[in-house]
């Protein structure tokens, strides 16, 4: 009768193992995600204790991936409009964006799971559509300027900055998101955005155009091959079909490898001046180079397992 009952337990257990999935399995095989699960299952926590702070359009709460309550814990720790400056980020207007962009990042529901699938999120509305203009950043800087303040209070490590200007910047454009950009590097928070969708070879949307802002491009999953907007600025491709998903995969890994460092006490100062680009730094050298023949520029893909073994060997 034991025996049949911990036979049973194995196969319940089995079950439970074979009901989670990746949120993007080609994509998340493809950048060493799901191994880098595996291999530190019971190691890791995958994002526990941590939050990532979504600025984007907003947000349909009802969602039931939102409502998700994990071990005792709400997957949304809190809300925030900075456009309207109250606690409530819903779709306004042209918005229709930030209600799916955490889904490859943090999603832990109905089987499914992002990067960092126990991590928190901040819900920020930022703008009124993620399809933005440089006039928005007067929004933006109020939403940085949240994070700023409330970052220790709600654990944020990292910043998904979820907008795009769908224009070809080669060069930085000036605006007030800067100085709070940079104090959030200062404080080694992660802050990464999508670099746009439109096959640009000459530069990159804005915000990710940006000082102190990682500039996230993308690789067609499975296949090595640069794909949609690329320049000098970007610092990291991942496997994805829109740079609003590589980047999603990139911050969710971020908050991996953060913990990976902590718990290892691997010294990061070696690899960086703050916390933030530290892993930006660990992540390049331990990713797949890349060659961008239509560009001329060498890339690095994002590898999760590469990644976590070179800090966690330490």
């Amino acid at each position: 009768m034991r025996s049949k009952f911990i036979a049973l337990i194995g196969l319940l257990s089995a079950g439970q193992a074979a009901a989670q999935e990746a949120a993007q399995p080609a994509e998340f095989a493809h950048a060493g995600i799901i191994s880098a699960w595996k291999t530190y299952d019971g190691v890791l926590s995958f994002g526990k204790g941590q939050t990532l702070a979504l600025l984007d359009d907003g947000c349909t709460m009802s969602k039931p991936e939102w409502q998700a309550v994990i071990d005792g814990v709400p997957k949304v720790r809190v809300t925030y409009d900075a456009v309207d400056g109250d606690t409530d980020p819903k779709h306004e207007g042209k918005g229709y964006h930030g209600t799916t962009i955490g889904i490859p990042s943090s999603v832990n529901h109905a089987g499914k799971r992002g990067v960092a699938y126990n991590n928190q999120i901040a819900i920020v509305r930022s703008l009124e559509c993620c399809h933005c203009k440089i006039s928005d950043s007067t929004s933006l800087a109020r939403a940085l300027q949240w994070v700023i303040d409330h970052h220790t209070e709600h654990h944020i490590t990292t910043v998904n900055l979820a907008p795009v200007d769908d224009l070809e910047h080669a060069e930085p454009v000036p605006t007030e998101i800067d100085a709070k950009l940079a104090k959030l590097r200062e404080l080694g928070i992660w802050v990464s955005a999508p670099a746009g969708n439109h096959k640009f070879t000459k530069g990159i949307s804005w915000p990710a155009s940006q000082p102190n802002c990682f500039a996230i491009g993308a690789v067609i999953p499975g296949k090595d091959v640069v794909t949609l907007d690329r320049h000098a600025k970007v610092e990291l491709l991942v496997p994805a079909r829109a740079t609003s998903s590589s980047n999603a995969i990139a911050c969710g890994a971020a908050m991996i490898l953060r913990e990976a460092i902590e718990k290892s006490g691997y010294h990061w100062k070696s690899d960086g001046p703050n916390m933030a680009q530290a892993m930006m730094t660990l992540f390049q050298k331990t990713g797949k180079r890349v060659d961008d023949p239509p560009g001329t520029q060498t890339y690095s893909r994002l590898d999760l397992q590469a990644a976590l073994a070179h800090v966690m060997k330490k």
